[in-house]
């Protein structure tokens, strides 16, 4: 945390220090599991509906833990602890206080659809030249975000800080203590539609963050989302997109066995981007990180080292020749717009064209509507055969019509496999990270043909 002590953090949070003699100590990484503390790290003792991380403050403390966040003081423990109301309200409250302390720039990234690899991509692209700080894994939210922040050092000289929600009120909370400098919106999807209603709400929901952002900072936008590109507002934007009125513009989209290539016009610039990755979402990132990258001031060289250095989380549209069909393995998450993205990608694959769909989560009220749709695209595409379980695994079966089938289960569904998977098959696997269906992707890579 730099420059934050126990004392600052004190003071920031209203909190009362126990067992404390040196209030003037450093405080480092935001830890929330006892198991991962290191000297000098903040303890965060959350109540969870499982265990209570008070009963980790002795063991965390005995691994050097340099202070810990807690509601109360457990019997016994005498080290330093900073006793708060509510710990999740003083730890918001902690790490506003620290990002006051730093000077470089944040990039705040959010969307529906894409963060993680627009974050990935920009941090790419960044890396060529700057030192950079970039949140790990999928810690996006109110606590993942202080975690990120926490991280920060004074060897780093650009953060990228990726924010996801689920209801309102909450970026605005993750850009008070990001405060980005440049923020990105990668897609308004129907993603979370169960707390934020409509397309208009997710919309409203996301650009909270321009509250906490200058008045004439750079948002880079996708110009194919008519929403982002329509709604007002005082930050200058920078358009990106496949769409000819683009400020930023991917021509010649074309897919690879090494992955996906484009070339980016716009703003003066042609950038040859080779990247490592499948998928049309891909050359969104891509688009994204050319864009970060030239209101950061590099180089089209750079900007195209660092597209080529970009490495795939996860799985998230990770492709594989598995020697008896092509997987696409896109398991991670799954919403309506991101499903049809990936159909339109396998699409560019030979071979028959196989969909295995699962449960898209948090759409509401208009779930088994929004699953036939699916269904129905798939099929209207041209995707040959459309497998599908999980709770609303007849609507998608239903939507695409003859060319589907649905299963009580994902296990019957993958018992099936070895009688409906032809050789050569390009086979897409996507579903919401509940529903499990990586271990149809696994069940895909030992079936031998």
């Amino acid at each position: 945390m730099n420059a934050m002590t126990i004392e600052r953090a004190a003071a920031a949070c209203g909190g009362r220090l126990c067992g404390v003699e040196h209030k003037d100590a450093a405080l480092g990484r935001v830890i929330i599991d006892s198991r991962s503390v290191q000297p000098g790290d903040l303890f965060v003792a959350y109540q969870g509906e499982n265990t209570d991380g008070h009963r980790f403050i002795a063991s965390a403390l005995e691994k050097g833990a340099a202070c810990c966040l807690a509601e109360y003081l457990p019997e016994g423990v005498s080290g330093p602890v900073l006793l708060v109301e509510n710990v999740q309200t003083a730890l918001e409250q902690i790490t506003e206080a620290c990002r006051e302390t730093l000077t470089l720039p944040v990039i705040g990234i959010t969307g529906s659809v894409g963060k993680t690899s627009a974050k990935e991509m920009i941090a790419a692209v960044l890396g060529r030249r700057y030192a950079v700080l970039k949140t790990e894994g999928n810690l996006n939210n109110q606590i993942g975000v202080p975690m990120t922040i926490s991280r920060i050092t004074r060897e780093h000289e650009i953060a990228v800080v990726e924010m996801g929600i689920s209801g309102f009120g909450e970026m605005r909370t993750l850009s008070r203590m990001a405060k980005p400098m440049l923020g990105v919106f990668t897609v308004i999807g129907h993603a979370h539609l169960e707390f934020l209603h409509d397309l208009n709400g997710v919309l409203a929901a996301k650009t909270e963050m321009l509250e906490n952002m200058a008045p004439d900072a750079w948002i880079v936008v996708n110009g194919d989302d008519a929403l982002l590109r329509d709604f007002p507002c005082s930050q200058r934007k920078l358009t990106v997109g496949l769409g000819e009125g683009n400020m930023l513009r991917a021509e010649n989209v074309r897919q690879t066995p090494e992955g996906t290539r484009c070339t980016i016009r716009g703003m003066e610039r042609c950038i040859r981007a080779e990247i490592p990755a499948f998928g049309r979402h891909m050359v969104y990132a891509a688009l994204e990180g050319a864009a970060v990258g030239i209101l950061q001031g590099l180089t089209d060289e750079e900007i195209e080292a660092g597209i080529r250095a970009f490495e795939i989380v996860g799985r998230r549209a990770a492709v594989c020749d598995t020697g008896s069909i092509t997987l696409v393995d896109d398991s991670y998450n799954a919403n309506p717009d991101s499903v049809k993205c990936g159909v339109d990608s396998l699409l560019t694959l030979p071979g028959r064209h196989v969909c295995i769909l699962g449960d898209m989560r948090e759409l509401g009220e208009d779930s088994p509507a929004m699953h036939f749709d699916v269904g129905r695209y798939a099929a209207e595409k041209g995707v040959d055969e459309i497998w599908c379980s999980g709770a609303y695994g007849a609507d998608l079966a239903e939507g695409a019509g003859e060319k589907g089938r649905a299963f009580e289960s994902v296990e019957a569904l993958i018992e099936a496999l070895p009688a409906l998977v032809h050789k050569g098959d390009a086979i897409l696997v996507k579903a919401s990270r509940g529903a499990r269906f990586e271990r149809v992707s696994e069940a895909l890579k030992e079936l031998k043909l």
